[in-house]
């Protein structure tokens, strides 16, 4: 815990954001098929779905037939942007698609909506990119002594418009995806598709996660953000695209090369924590034993007298069951979620910011009331949320209301992809642990150790990527950019 102390905290709460408030915000999700003669405009959509927790503001699908590459995209949820007439309108024998996230400080436009259309010489490409690019001046200027002009402040954009100029250079996209990834910095999960083949490639750490599935029937490929959207498809695991790594499906099937070196794994510890689906695979353990597995270490950690664990929906469930598991109190349902009610830019007045928070977390009375709560969630990032939730579970009857956190207290903005606040809005920076306890109103508080979480992923800490735990940016961050007021305000996806 950092033992920096302010003597006050005043995050700025006048909109009131209720998904994003009290948790770090989700990523965007990234899906490819190549199944000839299949409707692979179909699997995309099904895919996306689900993926759709990755982001929520704009989804497409770019469908390659031998011949172009057609593509419908546009802002809102995957079921709202695609009809039956456009998902019969896209055939073809490819497909990519993307679900979009981009923060509360950017404007979401339909230009800003992927897969990305571009072009390399004559010949039209789709692109769709999870992650964040970083220092983009020193980019810029590398880029420069390529003859390369980068005018660009969108990730994506500026992705294709690199790839298209080395390409062009070297005469072959694999040769100008490899150049590409030789001077870019940062975390990326990249699906390219021409006319009648996907490409595929990764940072060098593995940041953002980027797997490879094979169809029922051998009937095609496929490439997701998250096994997931395999699994809705029928599609079987068959292995992560490594670090540093390019591959192309075709006609020819499955081909692979090396872009860049690998460099120390760092998968973002979030995908366990927050992020993913609690059904997707990594490293051969569901996301939803991890959880589980955070909640019982907490459990451990942290105990409480208690009468009744409960779960702020949906990721913190799982921990709630697995503190419920580990310290033997009785879990119960004490929260309803609507999930119909998406992100909420309003500004209440503070006696109406209660019942903002109950547009999206009810809680149940008959559960709370008269009884001593401990609130499992996954993160505290900003605290106004929290705060509120905390103020209403005593106004429905809670006697007390202890929170226990599944992730340690986030001290550093991230620069890869995962929008947490700058510095300066991020409560566990400027507050000890009991000034984050008066700050919520909550009788008792405590965050999970690193060492903790680490231990239920599986993993190593040192195959994870903790910094906004620890400071130890895998890729280096300038102090110029670190502490600027926004940090990566430079990109816009």
């Amino acid at each position: 815990m950092d033992t920096t102390t302010t003597d006050t905290f005043a995050p700025t709460d006048s909109l009131l954001d209720l998904d994003t408030d009290d948790a770090v915000r989700d990523e965007c999700g990234i899906f490819a098929v190549y199944a000839p003669g299949e409707d692979v405009a179909r699997y995309t959509y099904f895919a996306l779905q689900a993926l759709q927790h990755r982001g929520q503001e704009s989804a497409g699908i770019a469908v390659g037939d031998d011949q172009t590459v057609t593509c419908v995209k546009n802002l809102g949820l995957v079921a709202q942007v695609f009809r039956d007439t456009d998902l019969n309108a896209l055939q073809g024998d490819l497909a990519i698609g993307h679900t979009r996230y981009s923060s509360k400080n950017e404007s979401s436009s339909f230009a800003d909506a992927q897969p990305q259309l571009s072009s390399i010489g004559r010949q039209l490409v789709a692109l769709a990119h999870n992650g964040n690019l970083v220092e983009i001046d020193e980019l810029r200027a590398r880029l420069a002594e390529h003859g390369i002009i980068l005018d660009t402040r969108s990730n994506s954009q500026a992705l294709a418009t690199i790839i298209s100029d080395f390409t062009i250079k070297y005469h072959h996209i694999r040769d100008g995806m490899k150049e590409t990834m030789g001077l870019i910095e940062g975390a990326y999960a990249v699906v390219l598709m021409t006319e009648n083949a996907i490409y595929a490639f990764r940072d060098p750490h593995g940041i953002r996660p980027l797997v490879i599935g094979k169809l029922a029937d051998n009937k095609g490929l496929v490439v997701a953000s998250e096994t997931s959207a395999l699994d809705i498809i029928g599609a079987s695991y068959m292995r992560d695209v490594a670090p540093g790594e390019i591959i192309k499906i075709s006609n020819n099937g499955l081909e692979t090369m090396q872009g860049v070196p690998a460099k120390r794994e760092a998968m973002c510890v979030f995908e366990f924590a927050y992020i993913a689906r609690p059904d997707s695979v990594f490293f051969g353990k569901t996301v939803y034993e991890m959880r589980h597995r955070m909640g019982e270490i907490l459990a451990h950690e942290a105990p409480v007298e208690a009468d009744l664990v409960m779960g702020t929906p949906s990721s913190g469930i799982p921990s709630a069951i697995g503190y419920a598991d580990g310290s033997g109190i009785a879990y119960g349902e004490g929260l309803t979620r609507n999930s119909y009610v998406g992100r909420t830019f309003i500004e209440p007045s503070q006696s109406l910011r209660r019942l903002g928070v109950r547009l999206k977390l009810n809680p149940i009375r008959s559960s709370i009331e008269g009884k001593r709560l401990v609130l499992i969630d996954d993160s505290i990032v900003r605290g106004t949320t929290m705060r509120e939730l905390v103020k209403t579970l005593r106004a429905s009857g809670a006697r007390e209301v202890h929170l226990r956190i599944t992730s340690p207290p986030v001290l550093w903005p991230c620069f890869y992809g995962v929008d947490t606040d700058t510095r300066d809005q991020l409560i566990a920076a400027s507050l000890s642990l009991e000034g984050i306890r008066e700050f919520t109103g909550a009788d008792s508080l405590a965050f999970i150790s690193i060492e903790g979480m680490v231990e239920a992923t599986g993993r190593r800490a040192d195959q994870l990527c903790l910094a906004c735990f620890d400071e130890d940016y895998p890729v280096p961050i300038s102090e110029e950019v670190k502490n600027s007021k926004k940090g990566r305000e430079t990109w816009k996806d």
